[in-house]
C-alpha cells in the first residue's frame, strides 16, 4: 500500500453540488489539472438504480451552480467557456443537444434564479459605469480614490468603485434581457416570486451607515419599486433566505439577533408572510446551523442545505461535536435529530421519497463520494465514489476521537491521527485550525494524512472559541485571545502525551494557519516546548491589523472587544509583544495577495525573529490569497506543503 503524498492532490477528484432530476443525480466533479496548473469542473450524472453515469459538459475550467428548469426542459450551470474568460449561464437540453450560451454579460454572472414556468431567468450582473475619458487616457495609470470603510476583500482585491449592480431577466426563448433592479453597491438575489410580482434579495443591515455590521432580506414589489425590509423587528444581527414553503405563505431564513457579534450562534427563523411575524424556531436548540468543519480538500461545495419536505416540515444542518446532523424542523418551532453519523455532508437534493436524500458527503477515510442517505437509519448507499482506486491503492489512517478536560475543567473533543508506519518513538505534530468559530471535525483532510504518511502523529483539537459546542463555548474567546484557548492546547497536548507514549516527547512540532497562525505565534512566545514551528497567514499584530485587513476595523472591535482607543490591551493580546521571549525556529509562510490577515502581519514577526536571533523563514507565495492551503494554485500547494514538511525534518 502507498502512503500519500502531495502529488496525490492530482489523483483525487471532489464532487459537490448535487441536484435530483427524476432518477438521475446531477453533480459536479473537480480535478486538479497539474499541466495547465488550474482546477477543472465537469457536470455529470448518475442513476439511482442502474449507476449509470453520464458525462453533460466539460467545455471551460468552470462549470458550476447546477439547476434544472421547473418544466424539466434544461439543465443551468454557469460557466467560463467564453471568449474573455468571463462567467456566463449556459443551458443543456436534459433530452440531448449542444450547450447554449444564454448571456453575454461583459462582466459576467453571479447567482440566478429560474422563473418558475422555466421560461426565462433572473440572474445578477454588474455593469460598469461609462466615462468620458480618451481611449489613451484609459490605458495610463490612474489613481485610486477610496472614501468607504470596505474597500478590499480578501481572494477579489480592491473593491471597484465604477460599477453598478443588476438583477436582470432574460428569456430563454429570445435570449432578450431587460434590468429589473439596479443599486451602487452589491446584493444578492435570493428568491423570484412564482408569479414574478416581487424579489427577495441580500442587502447590507444599513447601508447608510458602514460602521453597522450585518445583512438582512429585503423584498422589492416590481409593480410598485417598493422595498421592505423582512427582518426589521430584530434591529441587529445579520440574515440570509433560505426557501420559500410550496404555497409562499412562510419563509425560512438563517441568522442571528447579534447578541455575541461575531460568534452568535446561526438560527432557523420563519417569517409569516400574512402577519409579517418573524420568529426564530429553533431558538432552545443550543447548536450551529450550518456547516462549520473545516478541511483543505472539498471544491466547489454547496452545503447541505434547508429543504422543506413540505409546506409545514423542513429539514437543516446542524454542525456539533465535529459532525455535519440533519434536523427536522416545523413551523409550530418544534424539531427534532434525524441523522447524527460520523461524516460531513457537503451537499444534498430531495429524491421525492421522503427518506432519502441524494448527499455527496465525505469521510475521514473516504474523500468524497455522491450517494443516497436514509433519514431513517442514517446510512449512505454509495452511488460513485471518483477515488475508489485511489483509496484501494493508499493507506488512509482513521483518526482516533477523544475528549479531555480543557482549563475551566470543560470538555474539549479532539482528534489524533497515527503515523502510517508506527515507531516505538516518533515524532508530533500539534496542528491549530483558523476561524477560530470553526471546527475540525468526521471530514478528509489530505494534508493531514500526507504528514501521517511521512512518520508524524497528527494532534488535532478544537479548543474553545470554535463552533460545534454551545454559544457559551464559541463566545468564552472574545476579548480574551491567547488565554483559556492556548491552556486548552497545552493541556490537550499533555492529554495525547499521555494517551501515547509511543510519542517522543522531544520532537513535537506546532503548525497553524490564520486564527491557528496567531496561535502559533503565541505559543512560541509562550513556551519552549516545540522542536519547531511554521506559523501561515498569521496574525502578530492586533494594532496593524485593525486598520490593514479586509475585516480589521469589525473583527477587532468585535472579537478582541477594543478598538485604537485602547491599543494597550489590543498589543497585550498580539504575539509579537512576546517576541523577546521566543526561542523555537519558526518558519513564517503567508499569501502575497492576502487580505484578511496581510502579508505585513508575517513581515513583522519575521524581523522580530531576526532581531531576536531566532532561526527563521518568511516564504512569501505570488497569487495567492487567505485561503492558499484549500484553493490556492496547485503548484504552489504542494510547495507550501513540501516546505512545512521540509522545515519540521530540519529540526
Amino acid at each position: 500500500m502507498k502512503t500519500i503524498m502531495g502529488e496525490s492532490l492530482f489523483e483525487l477528484k471532489t464532487v459537490s453540488q448535487p441536484v435530483v432530476f427524476q432518477d438521475n443525480v446531477f453533480f459536479v466533479e473537480t480535478i486538479m489539472d497539474k499541466e495547465e496548473n488550474e482546477y477543472r469542473t465537469s457536470i455529470y450524472s448518475v442513476d439511482q438504480n442502474t449507476k449509470e453515469r453520464v458525462h453533460w459538459g466539460d467545455s471551460g475550467s468552470a462549470n458550476i451552480g447546477i439547476s434544472i428548469s421547473p418544466n424539466g426542459k434544461w439543465l443551468a450551470y454557469v460557466s467560463n467557456n467564453t471568449k474573455n474568460k468571463k462567467k456566463q449561464l449556459f443551458l443543456i437540453g436534459l433530452k440531448g443537444g449542444s450547450a447554449i450560451q444564454l448571456t453575454d454579460e461583459k462582466q459576467g454572472i453571479a447567482s440566478y434564479e429560474w422563473t418558475s414556468n422555466g421560461s426565462g431567468i433572473y440572474y445578477q450582473t454588474t455593469q460598469k459605469i461609462e466615462d468620458e475619458k480618451s481611449e489613451d487616457k484609459k490605458s495610463l495609470p490612474e489613481s485610486r480614490v477610496i472614501t468607504k470603510l470596505h474597500y478590499k476583500m480578501d481572494g477579489s482585491g480592491i473593491s471597484p468603485t465604477d460599477l453598478i449592480y443588476q438583477i436582470k431577466k432574460i428569456e430563454v426563448a429570445t435570449k432578450q434581457a431587460q434590468i429589473i433592479l439596479e443599486k451602487e453597491r452589491p446584493i444578492g438575489l435570493s428568491y423570484v416570486a412564482k408569479d414574478e410580482s416581487y424579489l427577495l434579495y441580500t442587502d447590507k443591515l444599513n447601508p447608510e451607515d458602514e460602521w453597522v455590521y450585518g445583512g438582512s432580506i429585503y423584498k422589492y414589489t416590481l409593480s410598485t419599486n417598493i422595498t421592505t425590509m423582512l427582518t426589521s423587528s430584530i434591529p441587529d444581527g445579520s440574515f440570509q433566505f433560505l426557501e420559500a414553503n410550496e404555497t409562499e405563505d412562510y419563509y425560512l431564513l438563517v441568522g442571528n439577533d447579534f447578541e455575541f457579534a461575531f460568534v452568535s450562534q446561526s438560527k432557523i427563523y420563519g417569517y409569516d408572510v400574512k402577519s409579517s411575524r418573524l420568529s426564530c424556531l429553533t431558538e432552545n436548540l443550543d447548536a450551529e446551523v450550518g456547516d462549520t468543519i473545516i478541511g483543505d480538500f472539498q471544491q466547489n461545495v454547496s452545503e447541505f442545505p434547508v429543504k422543506w419536505v413540505n409546506n409545514e416540515e423542513y429539514l437543516f444542518p446542524v454542525t456539533e461535536h465535529g459532525k455535519l446532523q440533519v434536523y427536522k424542523g416545523n413551523k409550530n418551532g418544534t424539531y427534532e435529530k434525524l441523522v447524527d453519523e460520523k461524516f460531513h455532508l457537503t451537499g444534498g437534493d430531495l429524491t421525492g421519497s421522503e427518506n432519502i436524500v441524494a448527499v455527496t458527503y465525505s469521510t475521514a477515510i473516504k474523500p468524497s463520494e455522491v450517494g443516497l442517505l436514509d433519514l431513517g437509519t442514517g446510512k449512505v448507499e454509495g452511488l460513485y465514489d471518483p477515488n475508489a482506486a485511489f483509496v484501494s491503492e493508499h493507506t488512509i489512517v482513521e483518526p482516533e476521537m477523544f475528549w479531555y478536560k480543557g482549563a475551566d475543567d470543560w470538555d474539549i473533543q479532539g482528534w489524533y491521527m497515527s503515523p502510517v508506519n508506527q515507531k516505538e518513538k516518533h515524532p508530533a505534530i500539534l496542528y491549530i485550525h483558523g476561524g477560530p468559530q470553526v471546527n475540525y471535525g468526521e471530514t478528509f483532510f489530505h494534508e493531514m494524512q500526507k504528514l501521517s504518511g511521512q512518520g508524524y502523529g497528527i494532534i488535532l483539537l478544537n479548543p474553545r472559541g470554535g463552533n460545534g459546542y454551545g454559544q457559551e463555548f464559541v463566545a468564552s474567546i472574545l476579548g480574551d485571545y491567547g488565554n483559556k484557548d492556548y491552556k486548552d492546547l497545552m493541556i490537550g497536548t499533555d492529554y495525547v502525551l499521555e494517551q501515547h507514549p509511543e510519542i517522543d516527547k522531544n520532537a513535537l512540532y506546532v503548525a497553524g494557519g490564520s486564527y491557528g497562525g496567531f496561535m502559533t505565534n503565541w505559543i512560541v512566545g509562550h513556551t519552549n516546548r516545540f522542536k519547531a514551528a511554521v506559523t501561515q497567514r498569521c496574525i502578530s499584530n492586533w494594532i496593524s491589523f485593525y486598520g490593514t485587513s479586509d475585516i480589521g476595523p469589525h473583527f477587532v472591535e468585535f472579537q478582541l472587544q477594543h478598538d485604537l482607543s485602547n491599543m494597550e490591551e489590543l498589543w497585550r493580546m498580539s504575539p509579537l509583544a512576546y517576541a523577546q521571549k521566543v526561542e523555537t525556529p519558526l518558519l513564517i509562510i503567508h499569501g502575497e495577495e492576502d487580505l484578511r490577515c496581510p502579508q505585513e502581519q508575517a513581515e513583522q514577526m519575521y524581523i522580530a525573529m531576526k532581531k531576536k536571533g531566532v532561526e527563521t523563514k518568511l516564504i512569501t507565495f505570488p497569487k495567492s490569497s487567505h485561503g492558499l492551503s484549500r484553493m490556492g494554485l496547485p503548484n504552489l500547494r504542494l510547495e507550501r506543503m513540501s516546505a512545512i514538511s521540509d522545515w519540521f525534518e530540519q529540526h
